[in-house]
């Protein structure tokens, strides 16, 4: 007689009433959450959302929330898992009381959205001056600005909400545009500076639109960014944006501020000696790779002065780019002697157009931000008024920052994981199980010690608390 076996091992399974935690890896954000000192910024902040004798304040309902969504939750509800471990995660607010606090951020929503962003204006200046030399704003000079992207995107909605309409893709739901920050590659993989929404049906290419994200993201800035009069030091920004940002009307706003910018063009009908050029190579520069190194089939020219530009700020060029069409491209009307030809304007210092055109192609690490974000709870916006779903975004914001803030602060540099996006932190280090003991009055929280990445788990618990201890320093000097 054969003996049947199963792929995996068939075990009985019990319940326990010992204190097992299933999210314990967690603890890496919660701990992180309280070295910023966000508990006492949210009451500063946001003391007036809830009534003045509550148990749940602000920083313990935001803070729940952020980490709920930073860990894979998608709605209110999923805040179970927290609740089942009070030892780690403290006491999570009921659903009832979550309800109450967004129906009062729908009563005072323009107090609700400038308290939030100043909490997290300071908590980026915290997170930022924690990272010493790789704090973003130090970096930052005219010849390597601060990279900030704005996008729309599309979010569906399953449900009749609020300014919920139908979209220019044939769905229906709601178009947020997003500004957020590239830390560049290698560095991180960047944060979110507003997430404003708009109905379904706005357009991508509103300059209004364009101007109202630009100005909300670098009210984000830290005060590096401005200067004793508080006028923003625009040539530190760089602005990235695809062809939807080409208007006049944003370009003029970018460069009155000082602004760089950096934005698609669409390519004007050709003209005709323009063919030879992509023939004769000598007019053109190798384009480059991300990673700096000269491509054989692809060039970068400035063609300003043989296109023109008309009505443009002043010092704005046009540069070209040409390669060949990729396999299964569908040809079109544009395209020169087989090559595909796409441009960009830009109006930076420098003049080198490889350089410029591998910075601007850069740009899709943007759409990896956006589906992050969209993965830590801009995806399922849960309510109907349009407010609170806004203040959801935020929230949502919020928890991919704190793990973006993770990587930039606490992680070493060339780490693995500095380059890892939400759902691997999820998988390799947040879903880790631990167990809570208590030894000589003190509880502790054990992992195991075979975990694949016990040894980054303990690395960031110990950079964690570096970081709280040097910022207490640093609240007690601004005191």
């Amino acid at each position: 007689m054969s003996k049947i076996t199963g792929v995996f091992p068939s075990l009985p399974v019990a319940t326990t009433e010992q204190s097992l935690v299933s999210h314990a890896g967690l603890n890496m954000v919660t701990s992180f959450v309280d070295a910023l000192g966000f508990r006492g910024l949210c009451e500063d902040r946001l003391g007036q959302f809830v009534p003045s004798g509550a148990w749940h304040r602000p920083g313990t309902i935001l803070g729940s929330l952020a980490v709920m969504l930073a860990g894979g939750g998608e709605h209110v509800s999923d805040l179970d898992i927290l609740r089942t471990g009070a030892g780690v995660f403290g006491k999570v607010a009921s659903n009832a009381t979550i309800s109450r606090f967004f129906e009062r951020t729908v009563a005072n929503p323009d107090v609700f959205t400038y308290g939030f962003a100043t909490l997290t204006r300071e908590l980026r200046s915290r997170a930022w001056e924690a990272a010493a030399e790789r704090n973003p704003a130090l970096k930052a000079t005219a010849l390597d600005p601060l990279i900030m992207d704005l996008d729309a995107t599309l979010v569906t909605s399953h449900s009749d909400k609020e300014h919920a309409v139908g979209t220019y893709k044939g769905g229906y739901g709601f178009a947020p545009f997003i500004a957020s920050v590239d830390y560049g590659a290698g560095n991180g993989t960047g944060e979110i500076l507003a997430a404003v929404m708009r109905p379904g049906n706005a357009g991508a290419n509103s300059a209004d639109d364009h101007i109202k994200v630009f100005t909300q993201a670098i009210e984000q800035l830290p005060d590096d960014f401005y200067d004793e009069q508080g006028q923003l030091i625009g040539e530190k920004v760089l602005v990235r944006t695809d062809s939807a940002g080409a208007s006049r009307k944003f370009l003029h706003h970018l460069s009155s501020l000082g602004v760089q910018f950096t934005v698609s063009y669409p390519v004007p009908v050709l003209k005709a000696h323009m063919v030879g050029w992509i023939n004769d190579k000598k007019y053109w520069q190798p384009a480059l790779d991300q990673g700096g190194d000269e491509r054989a089939d692809a060039w970068v020219v400035n063609a300003t002065e043989i296109l023109g530009l008309t009505d443009y700020p002043a010092g704005t060029n046009l540069y070209l780019r040409a390669e060949p069409l990729h396999p299964g491209a569908q040809p079109t009307l544009l395209d020169a002697d087989g090559h595909r030809i796409t441009a960009f304007l830009t109006n930076s210092p420098r003049w080198h157009g490889p350089t410029l055109d591998a910075r601007h192609r850069a740009r899709g690490r943007c759409e990896n931000r956006i589906k992050t974000l969209k993965n830590t709870g801009l995806g399922k916006l849960p309510f109907f008024d349009f407010h609170a779903n806004q203040a959801w975004a935020n929230i949502a914001a919020l928890a991919m920052n704190l793990v973006s803030w993770l990587q930039l602060t606490a992680l070493p540099t060339g780490h693995k994981a500095r380059g890892w996006d939400i759902k691997r932190w999820r998988y390799r280090l947040f879903a880790t199980a631990g167990k809570l003991i208590t030894r000589a009055r003190r509880t502790r929280l054990l992992i195991p010690g075979t975990a694949p990445e016990a040894g980054t788990i303990t690395t960031l618990l110990a950079a964690i608390a570096g970081v709280k201890n040097s910022l207490r320093q640093r609240i007690r000097r601004l005191a």
